[in-house]
């Protein structure tokens, strides 16, 4: 599959919101949570005006120019927060576009981005059975912190 990535521009901030919902794992996909989900506070501050906090930024992956996919990152107290200086990552791509590499690419250029603009690590949270899993170690990611249902995970970028 031919893809690009490449940065998120402001006036496609509103996408997020989509991929903010995609990057719910849900466990039954015949029960699906509906999306007015996002709007819970604890996952809105994952892109609420987004664009504006200092550490925000964005990368997508686009097919036939149509965006399928985003990695974006916050310095947010989020659901995988460790200090008030790491940011914290998200991602997601909708399901027909997973299993291509996609993901993974994305993770790195965001990795790749983060290191040349000098910061020392990213974290992430994942819940302990989601596929993504795998994904996240192969980039570098390693558990550093636990709970009933998700791993806190740390990239040290160095």
């Amino acid at each position: 599959m031919d893809y690009i990535i490449r940065k998120m521009k402001a006036f496609e901030y509103p996408f997020l919101k989509d991929f903010l919902y995609e990057a719910i794992f849900q466990r039954d996909e015949t029960n699906l949570l509906p999306k007015t989900i996002i709007n819970e506070p604890a996952l809105k501050v994952y892109i609420e005006d987004f664009g504006k906090k200092k550490d925000d930024y964005c990368l997508c992956a686009e097919v036939d120019k149509k965006i399928v996919g985003a990695v974006w990152i916050r310095n947010i107290v989020g659901y995988g927060n460790i200090d008030d200086e790491t940011p914290e990552f998200s991602i997601s791509l909708f399901k027909e576009f997973r299993g291509y590499g996609i993901g993974t690419d994305l993770m790195k250029e965001m990795i790749k981005y983060l290191r040349n603009n000098g910061y020392k690590k990213a974290s992430l949270a994942v819940q302990k059975d989601n596929y993504a899993l795998k994904m996240y170690i192969s980039v570098g990611f390693q558990v550093i912190n636990e709970n009933i249902e998700e791993y806190i995970m740390v990239n040290y970028l160095s």
